[in-house]
């Protein structure tokens, strides 16, 4: 798959060949995206919730009231769940969320997610994405020409400091390295921006799983 590279001013600087097993997927597998994005949010989930348990309330163990003779049920102490202030039955305790995915399944779905962006023709090579000035306004106004109002740019090993730093003021654009690359963010911005260095850490990222 052939695409046409553009500069940061919009301007053609040639073309570059996108591997067709990474770029060229036409039959797009939603259950595989979802089951990624499940995956990455619930390892970002802090599970941090906590509610006190019966155990761990701080009230009087001391026995409620008669056994009998009270006209009601027979309770032992305050700490129960039925009680106001009494302990949580069966609440949430600081646990992890994150579980297991195989990493096929993780590099399958990254090759859909970029697929879909590419036959959406939501995906736009740029030949680099570096920056003299750390200038919003310059950033702004290339964006402008490029059309890219929500967008992901990819880069290779390093991202430009400058530019990183100008484009990180604008709201719905984010910067990442090649390393950075993943399904979550690719699907929640509507264009994907890769450099030609983006392309090729990518091609060799894909060629390096194949090869293992």
């Amino acid at each position: 798959m052939k695409v046409e590279v553009k500069t940061l001013a919009a301007k053609a600087a040639g073309a570059v060949d996108l591997d067709d097993a990474v770029f060229g997927i036409d039959e797009i597998r939603a259950d595989l995206l979802q089951r990624v994005v499940k995956w990455q949010l619930a390892a970002r989930q802090a599970g941090t919730h906590k509610a006190q348990e019966r155990n761990e309330v701080s009230r009087t163990g001391k026995k409620y009231g008669k056994q009998k003779g009270g006209g009601g049920a027979r309770h032992g102490n305050r700490r129960a769940p039925i009680f106001v202030g009494g302990g949580k039955a069966h609440g949430p305790r600081v646990r992890s969320h994150a579980h297991d995915l195989p990493k096929k399944v993780r590099a399958l779905a990254l090759k859909h997610a970029l697929s879909s962006k590419a036959g959406s023709d939501s995906l736009i090579i740029v030949d680099e994405a570096v920056m003299k000035d750390a200038k919003t306004k310059q950033v702004r106004e290339a964006f402008t020409k490029l059309n890219l109002s929500n967008a992901l740019i990819i880069d290779g090993d390093a991202v430009d400091a400058n530019f990183a730093k100008a484009a990180g003021n604008i709201p719905h654009i984010d910067v990442l390295p090649a390393q950075g690359l993943n399904v979550y963010d690719v699907l929640r911005h509507d264009q994907l921006v890769l450099t030609k260095a983006a392309v090729e850490k990518i091609h060799a990222r894909f060629a390096a799983k194949e090869t293992a």
